[in-house]
């Protein structure tokens, strides 16, 4: 038997949590992300806000320019991941491997425990009915004999759906004249392209295979694989060791132009990749630095580096290149490591450690008692909180204006 594959998405989770806590917001629309006051994007939205025309990665501006009278909040990803962790414990129960896209949505290998379509259909009834009475929440389910069809076919009667597609044939059968964006993985600039070449619909794609893959490459073969309906890909759970980067930014609500406050700021997001990256155990062999300038002009910068999961070393060595851009006024700062490995490779004598690690330490207590002085803040004690988005997000909000009396 074919593998038969369960594709959940909750709907509009972020705001359906919240709902779900406070009935007063329900019936009203309801926008997740930054505050109208703030900058930032909307990170979700409920359907009554929908009808707006707002939607995830809108500019907040213009989220409250179509909606003036929605209700505004900040996310809470605590609250979330505490959800998501509860819907995993669900769906784990009925696929034989799991790969998770985000807190919300996952693909399902059901196959073995389902045995048959009729089993999978009771497997998805089960899914939506207990993610409903023990939660109180809904999701689409879609069931397919692929990945790309088992997520075409949970979007398809969004929300609180349920859709299957079987084959092949009946995938082709239903995407044929659709635009050629409504093929997973085909976004908006690839679509401008294939449209720009006369290429509009899945049928076209069929139609010029061979003009397709000459003019996209590899992506074109993808592309007129999946409008064939051809789409072998295995569910593959994810593990934070297959990460290839980590990285932790910041967008400020007004641009920085004091180069020493960005540094206390990457000091702070230095000690959060950090804490990322040792607690799934992994070491990074360069630094990255990422600069948006208040005229939406970004920077990227990189170094390579002994492979290392130190806070300060990430600090030292985005500091370094920090020196070395542009000195214009700035909207966002990041910084990471890439190159990631399981392993410290390096060559290195245990007093040659020992003494890197005494140093390390000592900058460490230097610079959180340079900050607590600065901004009359605990950061020693507080340290662990600030790992968590919201805090952090707040912290530096606060530094920011502490620094520039705003």
């Amino acid at each position: 038997m074919s593998q038969i594959i369960v594709h959940v998405d909750m709907d509009a989770f972020y705001a359906a949590v919240e709902m779900r806590d406070n009935p007063a917001l329900r019936g009203k629309p309801l926008i997740i992300g930054s505050l109208p006051t703030e900058r930032g994007v909307v990170a979700t939205c409920n359907y009554e806000a929908r009808k707006y025309g707002v939607h995830s990665a809108m500019n907040i501006k213009e989220a409250y320019r179509l909606c003036p009278n929605g209700v505004f909040m900040h996310p809470n990803f605590d609250k979330y991941k505490a959800v998501s962790e509860q819907l995993h414990g669900i769906w784990n129960t009925y696929a034989s491997a799991s790969e998770y896209i985000a807190l919300d949505e996952a693909y399902l290998d059901v196959t073995e425990h389902a045995g048959s379509w009729e089993g999978a259909r009771e497997i998805a009834r089960t899914i939506k009915k207990r993610t409903r009475d023990e939660l109180r929440l809904s999701c689409s389910v879609g069931l397919a004999y692929s990945k790309t069809a088992a997520k075409t076919a949970s979007e398809e009667r969004k929300p609180n759906g349920y859709f299957e597609i079987q084959t092949p044939q009946a995938f082709v059968e239903l995407m044929l004249d659709r635009d050629v964006r409504s093929l997973y993985t085909v976004g908006a600039k690839t679509t401008e392209k294939l449209h720009a070449a006369g290429i509009h619909t899945v049928r076209d794609i069929r139609d010029r295979q061979g003009d397709v893959i000459g003019m996209l490459g590899k992506q074109g073969q993808w592309i007129t694989q999946l409008a064939m309906g051809v789409d072998d890909r295995r569910v593959t759970p994810y593990r934070p060791q297959d990460a290839k980067s980590i990285s932790r930014e910041i967008t400020f609500q007004k641009d920085v132009s004091n180069y020493e406050f960005l540094e206390d700021a990457l000091f702070l997001l230095s000690m959060c990749v950090e804490h990322r990256t040792k607690r799934i155990g992994l070491y990074g062999s360069g630094v990255t630095l990422k600069l948006t300038y208040a005229d939406m002009k970004g920077i990227t910068r990189s170094h390579a580096v002994f492979p290392c999961d130190s806070g300060v070393a990430i600090f030292q060595d985005a500091v370094k290149m920090l020196k070395q851009v542009e000195k214009n006024p700035v909207r966002l700062i990041g910084v990471g490591l890439y190159t990631l490995s399981e392993g410290d490779e390096r060559q290195i004598s245990f007093e040659d450690f020992e003494d890197a690690e005494r140093a390390r330490d000592l900058e460490l207590r230097e610079r959180l008692k340079k900050l607590q002085k600065r901004y009359q803040l605990d950061f020693a004690g507080n340290l662990e909180k600030i790992y968590h988005g919201e805090t952090l997000y707040r912290t530096i909000e606060y530094m920011r204006k502490h620094f520039n009396g705003t």
